[in-house]
């Protein structure tokens, strides 16, 4: 098997391939592009895009070169995989403002120096916003069938559920299609990457380009991952984990890490860090709380950088010491004026944003879960004062996982 598909295998990416021994073949004669495709319907990517990532990652380990797509034009659509309603439609100026903030977290992640691997970035925009209606019916639309496109996941669960699919979304998986086959045209991309849930759109994309080109295309795709927990990846009960570090810390995404489930670790070791296949089985045995803080750190360091992982390691280390205020924790100010004003300990909550609601404030207080400087607060009307403040900042904790630096403006 070909180096790049066995890692692909080894790592947990692999799901399914349109043509697998083809495209070992093909990839053993010749450094190929591939894409994978961004949709811009939020100002950030989060933790459940960093599996494709991964895969772009790879993909230039292993000489390949990557073409990044940015759907500018599909985000005006909206893509109803895996949706029960139609996407909100954002404005031409939200759209741009979110395709240079994926653009900056894309370009950190990957490798910018090697002319023969450095991703391509394109925009979909540019070819779909000026496509002819009459000429793309005639040209590209008669290669789909209603029948073949009414079979598809994304489409028979609107259906089945009675949830109304507008024509607009109905046309997604035609554009994704047009997408491969511009690639394939404009640079001679043969293989494009994307989730299970894609599969449908890109064996469309494969099918198009043989039809109309007569070229040999590829389509791969990767598992959609989940936590041990059930819950979707990228989605906590804290929000979601946020691949921008304007939009979470450096401590909060380290955590978020730290507190993968102990049947994750392993799994997510291959998946979301560069250590070798090798290495890896040779510490998986090891003690499952070291497991965790590596992959904690390395998962950072990939994106923040290695310092800002060592920081909040040492930070995680004292938010658990009852003998350290933790000075390293990420931390939020407030105003002297908000002391004078005699701030409570739930109107301090409050303004940290670790909670929003005043009444599951008042049943963590009740559970002795809020700590000040490591002492539980169990009266809801406790003052926060000038005394409490340590070279002029407070711990504050809720249960054992959430910490925060308060420090005075």
């Amino acid at each position: 098997m070909n180096k790049f598909l066995k890692e692909f295998k080894d790592r947990g990416y692999f799901y399914q391939c349109t043509s697998e021994d083809e495209l070992s073949k093909l990839l053993d004669k010749e450094k190929i592009k591939g894409y994978i495709g961004f949709d811009c319907t939020a100002e950030s990517l989060h933790v459940g895009s960093l599996l494709q990532i991964m895969c772009l990652r790879l993909m230039q380990k292993h000489g390949h070169r990557p073409i990044v797509l940015i759907g500018g034009g599909t985000t005006r659509i909206g893509d109803p995989s895996g949706k029960d309603k139609t996407r909100k439609i954002l404005t031409d100026e939200e759209i741009e403002k979110n395709i240079k903030n994926i653009e900056k977290i894309l370009v950190n992640y990957l490798d910018n120096d090697d002319a023969k691997t450095k991703p391509i970035f394109v925009n979909n925009y540019s070819w779909l916003k000026g496509l002819n209606y009459i000429s793309f019916l005639r040209d590209i639309g008669k290669h789909f069938t209603i029948n073949k496109m009414l079979t598809f996941e994304s489409v028979k669960t609107r259906l089945d559920r009675e949830q109304s699919l507008s024509y607009m979304e109905f046309n997604y998986m035609i554009l994704q299609a047009y997408d491969f086959l511009e690639l394939n045209k404009k640079e001679n991309c043969t293989l494009q990457i994307g989730g299970s849930d894609q599969w449908g759109n890109i064996v469309n994309g494969t099918e198009l380009i043989k039809r109309h080109s007569n070229n040999q295309a590829y389509g791969l795709t990767t598992p959609l991952i989940t936590l041990a927990s059930g819950a979707k990846m990228g989605k906590t009960e804290n929000g979601a984990v946020w691949l921008d570090k304007n939009l979470l810390s450096a401590y909060d995404y380290w955590q978020f890490w730290r507190n993968i489930d102990d049947k994750d670790v392993i799994k997510f070791l291959k998946m979301f860090t560069d250590l070798n296949i090798e290495e890896i089985d040779k510490i998986k045995n090891e003690d499952i709380n070291e497991l965790k803080i590596k992959l904690a750190n390395e998962t950072t360091a990939m994106l923040h950088g290695k310092k800002a992982a060592q920081d909040s390691q040492q930070a995680a280390k004292e938010a658990f010491s009852e003998n350290s205020l933790g000075s390293n924790l990420p931390s939020i100010k407030i105003k002297t004026t908000d002391l004078q004003k005699k701030i409570n300990i739930i109107d301090l909550i409050i303004l940290s944003k670790l909670e929003s609601s005043k009444s599951e404030i008042r049943r963590l207080i009740k559970g002795n879960a809020i700590k000040i400087n490591n002492k539980i607060i169990d009266n809801e009307k406790f003052i926060i004062n000038h005394k409490l403040f340590n070279e002029n900042y407070i711990k504050l904790s809720i249960g054992k996982k959430r910490h925060l630096k308060i420090q005075l403006n």
